[in-house]
């Protein structure tokens, strides 16, 4: 078992069944009131370069509920932000705190601080891979349907990192994923070229409605993330037809899940009847970020 989460592709299917497996036995224990602190005594360090909701506020609560403490830290009020090393920042972090969890830009920049901190580290998101928040996606299919695996899913909009997460995702479980991106917006090549090395999956596609079509899943994400705003403009214009709406969702299957990772921009990528309609589960995904990450941070923290 790797003692690092930074992609889901670093992770064999019988490890990240596991951890799904555990997510739904913490989920089960919060909602009886059963106290369940294995993490008892420990510090999570917390180091964020990008903004946040969800990821810090499911982190720091899912530690307290572990029994545990998260310390929060913003990287331009630490040494790293005034230009500390990485490798400096990562072996004293280690001699302080018993796991790290960080969110920022460069995904290199994350596996440069992992290979230096012998304590586990944990990817919150990076401009390459978002595995946290396909975990917590997954694991909301599971609860909606038998098997996960089975299913068709599909990617409308960008191709950017929970893109790349979902075909790793695709990778490792075996599921068929088609991913629709307008020209020059696909994913990243070499996470698309190990994938298809791998036997994946994957139907890379420029129709939004052929990616749908008879699809269980759709998925998708905003136009412009965090560090592209200067781009809005051109990229509302480029990605004009790949809006998850009601008439994308009819080509859809009957019953299909339709998720959003959040934030979302209602009446760009998605419309606000989609998001409210009964094929929405995106409150549920968001609210098994707080579960997933328990039992991640369980299976790599628990002594």
């Amino acid at each position: 078992m790797n003692k690092d989460f930074l992609a889901l592709s670093d992770w064999t299917l019988d490890d990240l069944e596991a951890i799904l497996a555990l997510t739904r036995e913490l989920k089960e224990k919060q909602k009886e009131g059963t106290p369940h602190k294995l993490l008892e005594g420990q510090t999570l360090g917390m180091i964020f370069e990008k903004s946040s909701t969800r990821t810090r506020v499911s982190f720091e609560v899912g530690m307290f509920q572990l029994g545990g403490h998260a310390l929060f830290l913003h990287s331009g009020t630490t040494q790293m932000g005034r230009g500390e090393p990485i490798k400096d920042t990562a072996r004293v972090m280690a001699r302080y705190c018993d796991g790290i969890i960080i969110r920022t830009y460069s995904h290199q920049a994350v596996e440069e601080f992992a290979e230096l901190c012998y304590v586990p580290v944990i990817n919150g998101l990076t401009d390459l891979y978002h595995p946290c928040q396909v975990m917590a996606d997954l694991f909301t299919v599971s609860e909606h349907r038998e098997n996960l695996r089975d299913l068709t899913y599909c990617w409308v909009g960008d191709g950017n990192n929970m893109a790349n997460s979902w075909i790793n995702a695709a990778t490792v479980f075996g599921f068929e994923l088609r991913v629709a991106t307008p020209k020059g917006y696909e994913p990243d090549s070499a996470v698309v070229a190990r994938a298809q090395q791998a036997g994946a999956q994957l139907i890379l596609t420029n129709d939004p409605r052929e990616a749908a079509s008879g699809a269980d899943v759709l998925n998708t994400d905003v136009w412009a993330s965090m560090g592209q705003e200067q781009e809005q403009q051109e990229r509302a214009q480029a990605f004009s037809g790949f809006q998850i709406n009601s008439e994308l969702l009819k080509a859809a299957a009957a019953d299909a899940l339709v998720m959003h990772c959040l934030p979302a921009h209602r009446g760009e990528e998605i419309t606000d009847d989609v998001i409210e309609g009964p094929n929405s589960i995106i409150f549920d995904e968001a609210e098994n970020r707080l579960h997933v990450q328990k039992a991640i941070l369980a299976t790599l923290m628990t002594r």
